[in-house]
């Protein structure tokens, strides 16, 4: 099918779930979850089609998005369960006002409609999407990338025939069969088709969509997170932080990009650094560090661009900053509003930074890698929005919705 005719089948298809029971969109994704599981044969041969064809060309960290195992199979069927045990955001009165008139007027919460996510590498967000956008009332169009449209492709079969099983049409999930650029860019221009488009993936593809998009898109993923680490920092707790935030997944986007280091802590914590993340870590992590940070540890000189750089490797920019106020303006400076962290037992210092930094995400204390829609009790999560309008942060059923005045009278008339 053509792009546009996959638009057009999707529009058909959303008017079933209008009229949807929560009950019968619980069921329908308990059958979704059921038939992931069901197909973790099918879906793993072609994941492994995948893996071999485009893993040479990607690289260690990319390969690891891109491949899935019984685990993810089994951890994408429980997020689609746990999506079935949130409450149902369509059909909530937001707001309710009684005009003087008698006129009753309902700010209600209703499905987007058609939701098209342009996505890369990982194919988990394909049933995450797909789960959040049936619950929410609205079909979904994926156009993943080409190095995982096989996987894709398998995991779409499985959660529609989870669909037909509940009596719902299997066009509510669709996925584009065309990988070019020409299909991404129909999708952003598909006025009066998609009613919300939502890009995952790196910074080109972000950029790709603000600048051509013309229906509605929310720009979600890109991260310079960076973790703080301030003279009153218990520099223990510190380590643990920031390796965690660095190496336990680095390919995604809360993973920690920049080490900032107050001055006063410089000389005690970066050894403690360079010994966890560069001498005892497997694979290393390749610290590029700024002069003042070079003159303590050995490391990489970072360059011009690497306190502006989503790595998503075993890469971590450090600088020394001399105070609290400058690591505030560094983060200003080169953060994209993702996830910014402070370490600190100064409860004045952490105030400061999390009022001051303006991000989707502020930490004090924590790893960024906690910015997740399952992390925040939200289920899973469409995408982490790095804008404020209309939806900030983790995505979940709430932000996947609009709504509309429903008014109520008794023959009023306006004078």
């Amino acid at each position: 099918m053509t792009t546009r005719e996959i638009l057009l089948a999707a529009k058909g298809a959303k008017g079933a779930l209008a009229s949807a029971s929560t009950a019968a969109k619980n069921a329908a994704l308990l059958a979704m979850a059921q038939a992931l599981l069901d197909r973790e044969a099918e879906i793993l041969a072609a994941n492994a089609r995948d893996v071999a064809r485009f893993g040479p060309e990607l690289g260690a960290v990319m390969v690891d998005r891109l491949t899935l195992t019984s685990g993810r199979i089994a951890s994408m069927a429980q997020g689609i369960r746990e999506v079935a045990t949130l409450p149902d955001p369509v059909g909530r009165v937001l707001r309710t006002v009684q005009r003087p008139n008698g006129m009753v007027i309902e700010k209600t919460s209703v499905p987007m409609g058609v939701i098209a996510i342009i996505y890369e590498s990982r194919p988990n967000v394909t049933s995450d999407a797909a789960a959040l956008a049936l619950k929410a009332g609205s079909a979904c169009v994926l156009r993943g990338g080409k190095e995982s449209y096989e996987s894709n492709a398998a995991i779409v079969a499985a959660l529609r025939a989870g669909l037909a099983e509940a009596g719902l049409p299997g066009d509510l999930i669709c996925l584009v069969e065309d990988t070019t650029r020409a299909s991404s860019t129909e999708l952003m221009t598909a006025n009066g088709l998609v009613d919300l488009l939502i890009p995952r993936g790196g910074a080109g593809l972000i950029r790709a969509v603000v600048e051509n998009a013309s229906v509605p898109c929310i720009q979600t993923g890109t991260g310079i997170c960076h973790i703080y680490v301030d003279a009153a920092a218990d520099l223990d707790k510190a380590l643990a932080i920031v390796e965690n935030a660095k190496t336990s997944r680095p390919s995604v986007c809360n993973a920690a990009e920049v080490c900032l280091v107050h001055r006063e802590a410089a000389a005690d914590f970066l050894p403690l650094l360079h010994r966890c993340l560069a001498l005892e870590h497997d694979p290393p992590v390749e610290l590029r560090l700024c002069p003042e940070a070079a003159a303590i540890i050995p490391g990489t000189p970072a360059g011009p661009t690497d306190f502006d750089t989503e790595f998503l490797d075993y890469i971590l920019a450090v600088k020394v900053v001399d105070s609290l106020e400058d690591a505030i303006a560094h983060v200003a400076a080169h953060s994209t509003g993702h996830s910014d962290a402070i370490l600190t037992e100064d409860p004045a210092a952490a105030a400061a930074f999390t009022t001051q930094v303006d991000s989707a995400a502020v930490y004090v204390n924590v790893s960024t890698r906690f910015t997740d829609g399952g992390e925040f009790g939200l289920g899973c999560e469409m995408g982490i929005s790095t804008q404020k309008l209309h939806a900030r942060g983790p995505m979940g059923l709430e932000e996947l919705c609009s709504y509309k005045y429903i008014i109520r009278g008794e023959g009023q008339v306006r004078l």
